[in-house]
């Protein structure tokens, strides 16, 4: 007990080094939080801790000696390497926080480094919906104006993109990007039947994706469009005011009646 309190009071007396990492994991994974100090630093003692969002010790270097039995919503869950790395997993939804470690070195001088650890969950394989407009006027033939929108549930943190595939990516001057990416708006002609949109979706850790081919929620029936009552009544919508969802209304577009097919 002494020795632990001794190795705390370093940090409030002692001049402290201080420098600050940011690390990204995926939940069920593994992390090693990598301890760094100056070349030369001969470490003779070093404490582990969690910082947020409770303070609670972790692991301990003590004459020599590795301890990590400490109470702590790591336990079990937390080893601490010979080269003072400090491995946690595998990660839960809750284990984002700050972490330190203190160390002191034979002459008595301390360094501390911070890391930040953020943890991500898995992103699930997107939905993508289409949405397709249904005009009082009829629209010209063997043509289709959709939207398509891709969510991924349960998700925060994400980033869409969108891929016309056999392209790199969409371009923009034919297409339309609303919501942050979330949403894309596309026009098809006869010659678009075979092609496919790709949404991706990501976060710092992971992404998944989901690959629609339009053509077939506008034509059915040799590559004719159906009407707008035939629409909602095979999607089983009874209410023909059915609208793209409110995303698009801050941007200053009319409602448009619309059908979804996933």
């Amino acid at each position: 007990m002494w020795s632990l309190w001794g190795l705390l009071l370093c940090e409030a007396l002692l001049p402290i080094v201080v420098i600050s990492v940011q690390v990204l994991s995926k939940v069920g994974d593994t992390v090693l939080l990598v301890a760094e100090c100056p070349p030369g630093f001969q470490v003779r003692e070093a404490i582990w801790r969690s910082l947020w969002p409770s303070e609670e010790l972790l692991a301990t270097l003590f004459r020599g000696s590795l301890e990590t039995l400490y109470h702590s919503r790591f336990l079990g869950r937390v080893q601490l390497h010979s080269n003072l790395s400090l491995e946690l997993g595998p990660l839960k939804t809750g284990d984002s926080g700050n972490f330190s470690v203190l160390m002191v070195d034979t002459g008595g001088q301390t360094w501390t480094q911070t890391l930040n650890l953020k943890v991500y969950g898995a992103v699930p394989k997107p939905m993508v919906q289409v949405f397709t407009a249904a005009t009082e006027e009829a629209q010209p033939p063997n043509t289709c104006q959709i939207f398509l929108s891709c969510w991924a549930p349960n998700m925060s943190d994400i980033t869409y993109s969108w891929r016309r595939e056999g392209t790199i990516n969409v371009d923009v001057e034919l297409h339309s990007l609303f919501s942050n990416g979330q949403v894309l708006s596309v026009s098809l002609g006869l010659g678009d039947k075979d092609v496919a949109y790709t949404c991706i979706a990501s976060n710092p850790v992971s992404w998944d994706m989901a690959t629609v081919i339009p053509w077939e929620s506008c034509h059915h029936e040799s590559g004719k469009p159906k009407t707008s009552r035939q629409w909602f009544g095979d999607c089983g919508v009874s209410d023909p005011s059915l609208t793209l969802p409110s995303m698009l209304q801050p941007l200053g577009r009319p409602p448009t009646r619309m059908c979804c097919w996933w």
